[in-house]
C-alpha cells in the first residue's frame, strides 16, 4: 500500500467568539467573547500591526513568560474567572488559568472540523480515543458528531472542567468516558485488553506528570507512545492526529516518527503547522502536527 504525503499549513480563522487581533514582540492580542486578552507568545516575532493604545485596551494582561510557568493576570476592571464561549453552536467555558492558557487552543479548530468530517464518513460504531484531552472540546465535538469517546487526562482539575463543558454544551446524553489517568499507562493497558479505536487524538505537552507520579517528557517518551497508539488503531481506523507544541521539534520530525509506523496501512499522512490568522492577514504559527487518514 502507498502512503501519500503532504505538508500543509492548517489555518484557523476568526469565529464569532474568537479573534486574533494582533501579535508581535513576544505577545498576542486576542478577543474571547467580549474580553480582549494580552498574553505571551514565543512565536510572535516581528513588529505589531496595531498601536500601543489598542493594546492598552485589553481587559486582561498576563504577566509572565510563554514557557507554561505560573504567572499573574492583571484585569482592567471586574472580570469573572470563568466566562461563556461558543464554537459552532456548542457552548463551553473559558477560564483564566495561572499558566496563561484560557482552557482551549483556538488553532485546534482546524483539527476539530477535520475530525468531524472523518467521523461523518464512516458508519457507527466509531470509537475515538482522546489522549491528553484537557478540557474536552475535541471529545465533545466528536461525540456530538456521532462517536463514542474515551477521554484521558492526568489532571483531575482538567477532567472536572471537561465535565462542566459537557453540561454547558448540553451533551450529557452523549457516550463519553471521562478518565483521570496517565495516558501512557492507559494505552498500554488497552493493548493488553485487545481494545481498538477508529480514531486517536494525541495532544501531549512538552512536560507533564501523571496522577501517580508518572513523568512525561515529549522528546524522551513520544516515540514509544506513538508506536503504542498506532497499535490501538482498528482495522477500520480512519484517523490519528498528533499535535506538538515543542518549538525545537519540526513538522519533519513528526513525519519521520509516524511514517514508518503507518506505512503498512496506506492512506494519507499530512505533516505541517497549525496557524491562526490575525485580522491583518498575517499567520501566527502555534504548533506542529501530523495526521493520518485512511483515505
Amino acid at each position: 500500500m502507498v502512503l501519500q504525503h503532504n505538508m500543509p499549513v492548517e489555518v484557523t480563522e476568526a469565529w464569532a467568539d474568537y479573534r486574533l487581533l494582533d501579535f508581535g514582540e513576544g505577545r498576542k492580542l486576542e478577543r474571547f467573547g467580549r474580553l480582549v486578552v494580552d498574553r505571551p507568545e514565543e512565536q510572535a516575532m516581528g513588529k505589531r500591526a496595531l498601536d500601543a493604545a489598542d493594546w492598552q485596551k485589553a481587559d486582561a494582561v498576563f504577566d509572565g513568560d510563554a514557557e507554561d510557568k505560573e504567572g499573574r493576570w492583571r484585569f482592567s476592571g471586574k472580570s469573572a474567572e470563568t466566562f461563556p464561549l461558543n464554537f459552532e453552536d456548542m457552548n463551553f467555558l473559558g477560564r483564566f488559568t495561572p499558566f496563561r492558557h484560557m482552557g482551549f487552543f483556538p488553532e485546534q479548530a482546524a483539527h476539530w472540523r477535520w475530525v468531524n468530517a472523518q467521523i461523518g464518513m464512516q458508519a457507527a460504531p466509531f470509537r475515538v480515543l482522546n489522549l491528553f484531552g484537557y478540557t474536552g472540546l475535541a471529545s465533545l465535538l466528536a461525540a456530538r458528531a456521532g462517536a463514542e469517546v474515551t477521554h484521558i487526562d492526568a489532571s483531575k482539575k482538567a477532567v472536572a472542567w471537561a465535565r462542566e463543558n459537557q453540561e454547558a454544551a448540553k451533551l450529557t446524553d452523549k457516550p463519553i468516558r471521562w478518565i483521570v489517568e496517565d495516558a501512557v499507562t492507559f494505552v498500554q493497558r488497552e493493548q493488553r485488553r485487545g481494545k481498538s479505536y477508529e480514531g486517536i487524538i494525541l495532544d501531549p505537552p512538552k512536560f507533564g506528570r501523571g496522577p501517580n507520579g508518572e513523568t512525561w517528557h515529549l522528546f524522551e517518551n513520544l516515540a514509544a507512545h506513538a508506536e503504542d497508539c498506532v497499535k490501538l488503531l482498528s482495522d477500520n481506523a480512519r484517523f490519528l492526529i498528533l499535535t506538538a507544541y515543542a518549538i525545537r521539534a519540526s513538522a519533519l520530525s513528526l513525519d519521520a516518527l509516524l511514517r514508518p509506523l503507518l506505512k503498512e496501512r496506506g492512506g494519507r499522512l499530512e505533516s505541517g503547522e497549525l496557524a491562526v490568522k490575525a485580522d491583518d492577514g498575517r499567520l501566527l504559527s502555534t504548533s506542529l502536527y501530523a495526521r493520518w487518514s485512511r483515505t
